[in-house]
């Protein structure tokens, strides 16, 4: 048996133990313990694959460890001190969450919803303390996106704009790519990718002289491409994408740009059956008869069934989410990206390494559609 095996295993388990266990402690994000974790477990596999000393091993282990220490999140919170937030699409879901848990933490809070007399904005009103001020806020809508920040102006004066949240965002009716009408493409381009980079632009001037946090909630979906919603993750990859570039262009001016990309959660993203009843219809209006004949009516409203597989596949707590932006808020260094949901982390690795051929396999597997097109049903 070869001297590595036999003895260096062990002192250099210990030492990615003891190291190890010290970055994880460090990391209370749940983002990142996933990340952190698995590459630890490849430090260690990989001097056990090439059977090297024990010196080199170990030297090996440490310097990776306390490069992933000093690299890994600041674990050390700015004083909340009432500092204002921004947080769009509120109404329900993750916004609507964060806005509470903010505001109970001790924030001023802003929160745009898209509709002022809704439920959600009811509630909130209902619910939170005086430092929460419920704003009118179509991401689409440059006119709302301007008032706003005349109120974000007026309430907060010399104290300032600590963080934007562009947490907005909707999904279409799961169905092929060919399928999914224009409408839905602009409307899903108009909300979560160019209504985000509009509050942007608005809010950067604040965000600049307080030096402080950008925080862009795109998705896994970004990175993992998942058939039947190609508008939605079009649109999050473009979100992904501007919030790296302006990430770079921005820390000159000591802003923090912040990526959350959360994996599968049970939130009202997915909207009601009257809703989808209007998508649906709506399909059919544009389809060329072509079109309509290769794929049958009932291909289309089998896709409903999506939407129930999408709901067994998420995770009702979204805890890990709402604990993550809070952190990319408060941190004093926060992470640049942040994969709240189990596996998230592990998804996007997948996606990112692996061949194509054997990612496109697994991904039909995993999510393609169970019923076929007319056309191809008949053919065989």
């Amino acid at each position: 048996m070869s001297p590595f095996f036999s003895q260096s295993p062990w002192p250099c388990l210990a030492a990615t133990a003891v190291l190890g266990g010290m970055l994880l402690y460090r990391s209370k994000s749940p983002g990142q313990l996933w990340s952190q974790a698995l590459c630890l477990a490849g430090l260690w596999g990989g001097a056990c694959l090439f059977n090297v000393s024990l010196l080199c091993s170990l030297l090996l282990l440490s310097l990776s460890c306390f490069f992933l220490y000093m690299c890994s999140s600041d674990q050390e919170f700015l004083p909340v001190d009432q500092k204002a937030v921004l947080v769009t699409g509120a109404d329900s879901g993750f916004g609507h969450a964060l806005a509470k848990h903010l505001d109970k933490l001790g924030f001023t809070v802003f929160a745009g919803v898209l509709d002022a007399k809704g439920s959600g904005a009811e509630e909130l009103r209902k619910t939170c303390s005086e430092r929460l001020l419920v704003l009118q806020m179509d991401v689409t809508k440059i006119e709302q996106i301007k008032d706003a920040h005349s109120k974000v102006m007026e309430k907060t004066q010399d104290k300032g704009l600590w963080a934007v949240v562009n947490n907005a965002g909707i999904i279409h009716f799961p169905i092929d790519g060919e399928l999914i009408p224009m409408t839905s493409y602009r409307k899903c381009m108009a909300v979560n990718f160019l209504g985000a980079v509009e509050v942007t632009k608005v809010f950067l001037p604040l965000l600049r002289k307080s030096k402080g946090r950008l925080v862009n909630v795109s998705s896994m979906g970004a990175k993992v491409p998942i058939q039947l919603i190609a508008a939605y993750c079009s649109t999050k990859a473009a979100l992904t994408m501007f919030s790296s570039i302006i990430r770079q262009e921005l820390c000159k001016w000591g802003v923090k740009v912040v990526t959350i990309q959360p994996g599968g959660f049970k939130t009202n993203l997915t909207g009601t059956p009257d809703t989808w009843n209007k998508m649906e219809k709506e399909i059919l209006e544009h389809l060329s008869q072509e079109t309509h004949d290769d794929y049958g009516q009932e291909y289309i409203y089998a896709q409903k069934n999506f939407l129930q597989i999408m709901k067994d596949k998420s995770f009702s707590d979204i805890t890990p989410v709402i604990g993550d932006i809070q952190h990319a808020i408060s941190a004093r260094n926060p992470s640049s990206f942040y994969f709240p949901g189990r596996l998230t982390y592990l998804w996007i690795c997948f996606i990112s390494y692996l061949p194509t051929s054997l990612v496109d396999y697994i991904l039909q597997k995993c999510f393609a559609p169970k019923h076929m097109p007319r056309a191809l049903m008949t053919s065989r």
